[in-house]
């Protein structure tokens, strides 16, 4: 059975008081409304309501200083925050502040319901330690809806140290997650040590987690402190979690397990002091029915999901992590550049494979290779063409933009994936042969694939040309 009672809601927004107070009447609550902090404190010295839900912008001030008081002056009674500031920060504060929950505008009427139906049930949450924070310090950016689900988890779990299983595709920023729970939380003043399962040797996974003594193994010259001992009184992120080999696995269960551990060689008991957050891009419980990850290992870290989008399904947060990564270049000191509507119509198009890592390098590359300050469609068809293919864009992909661009994106892509062909002395011949397929292979199509033509509108003469057709594999 529903519970009923006195809500108080609190918006400078007269359309808002009205359809969230109409909706709240129709689940039997006796409805006041506030535009301001000031009608607020009033009808709260009046008559204290069963439920405040409020707003952050108000016209008077912030509306989470007002949460701030009222969790102080009327202990229990829950606060539900709205905003329209739908980012990291703004669900942190609420949660330090006090408020039993946050909600960011636009919002479902029934979760707000059952929102209400909870907070009359279970009362306010009660104040965490305040942290130092702005949006434009933190890594995790995005206001699409499941963005605010992941943050909603982060604003809860910062304030203690349950362990945390952070999913999702390769570039969706498993990493970035880690750093905000520990930068957010009372354990920030310690150290945030990160290790990749992946990257390690089998042999070596047990030695760079708990550290080895002198004459441990072959090699072991001096004692060494591993991640452990490294992270003590922080955060050790372990990323990769589907890579540790099961030996290891057995060893970091039994740490969770007893909170201690050894190193390797050693017989002294190490108290691990830390709070794991671990991360996969793989689906572990399909690990744990194939036999290769421990199932009492999968629960002890799976306390706290969090599952990362891929950034195909948030395509509304493209903008403004497009601009956010522009801005970042131009402060480490590239060119400013600025997105047509096009261009960010075409980012918001394509699939992203590599999510927002993909994305980051993608808004650097524009910002070293764009000549202009602002970037056109065309501009971003061609950095996307030059950096999925192995050769130079087609033709199509190339629009009004010009090869001139296309060369600089293929050679932009060589310094990431081949530094090498760089240096080697090859790139001449290289680049010149990616221009020059498309070039014969255009013109003899554009003249019924006779050679002879071909070569006079090249400037060549026809034994040339059919040289070069033999080198280049073409055949006519």
């Amino acid at each position: 059975m529903n519970r009923t009672g006195r809500i108080l809601v609190v918006d400078d927004d007269a359309a808002i008081r009205t359809v969230v107070g109409q909706a709240l009447k129709r689940d039997g609550h006796r409805i006041t409304t506030a535009a301001s902090i000031a009608e607020a404190e009033v009808q709260l010295a009046a008559n204290p309501p069963d439920v405040l839900i409020s707003d952050v912008v108000l016209p008077d001030g912030n509306g989470l200083d007002l949460v701030d008081r009222v969790v102080r002056q009327h202990p229990g009674l829950p606060v539900i925050v709205l905003s329209a500031q739908n980012t990291l920060t703004t669900a942190v504060r609420a949660t330090e502040v006090g408020a039993f929950d946050y909600l960011p505008k636009p919002f479902d009427l029934d979760a707000l319901s059952r929102t209400v139906q909870s907070a009359l049930a279970r009362g306010s949450g009660g104040a965490v330690e305040p942290i130092d924070a702005d949006d434009t310090a933190l890594p995790l950016i995005g206001r699409s809806p499941a963005m605010q689900d992941v943050y909603r988890i982060i604003a809860r779990v910062v304030s203690n140290d349950l362990t945390v299983l952070v999913s999702g595709e390769s570039g969706t920023g498993k990493e970035l997650v880690a750093r905000a729970i520990h930068d957010l939380g009372p354990r920030r003043r310690s150290p945030f040590i990160a290790l990749n399962m992946a990257a390690i040797p089998r042999e070596l996974i047990e030695a760079e987690l708990f550290g080895h003594e002198r004459g441990a193994f072959t090699g072991a010259q001096a004692r060494s402190a591993g991640r452990f001992e490294q992270a003590a009184g922080g955060t050790l992120f372990l990323d990769e979690i589907g890579d540790m080999p099961m030996e290891a696995q057995t060893r970091l269960l039994r740490v969770l397990q007893s909170g201690e551990f050894t190193t390797v060689g050693g017989a002294r008991t190490i108290r691990a002091d830390v709070r794991i957050v671990a991360a996969t891009n793989r689906e572990l419980s399909v690990l744990v029915a194939n036999g290769q990850f421990r199932e009492d290992l999968f629960y002890r870290l799976n306390v706290v999901p969090v599952m990362l989008p891929a950034l195909r399904g948030r395509r509304q947060d493209i903008p403004l992590l497009a601009r956010h990564f522009l801005d970042r270049a131009a402060e480490d000191g590239l060119p400013r550049k600025q997105l047509d509507p096009d261009a960010i119509a075409v980012l918001e198009a394509y699939d992203w494979p590599g999510n927002v890592r993909e994305l980051e390098n993608m808004m650097r590359r524009v910002a070293v290779l764009a000549r202009d300050e602002r970037i056109d469609a065309d501009e971003i068809r061609v950095m996307l063409g030059g950096g999925l293919g192995g050769v130079m864009p087609s033709a199509s992909a190339l629009g009004d933009a010009g090869i001139d661009a296309a060369i600089r994106a293929r050679i932009e892509r060589l310094a990431i994936e081949e530094p090498a062909a760089l240096d080697d002395g090859t790139l001449y011949d290289r680049i010149i042969a990616e221009v020059e397929r498309p070039l014969i292979e255009a013109l003899l199509a554009r003249h019924g694939q006779n050679q002879l033509r071909a070569a006079r509108a090249l400037g060549i003469n026809r034994n040339t040309l059919r040289k070069r057709l033999d080198i280049l594999g073409i055949d006519p």
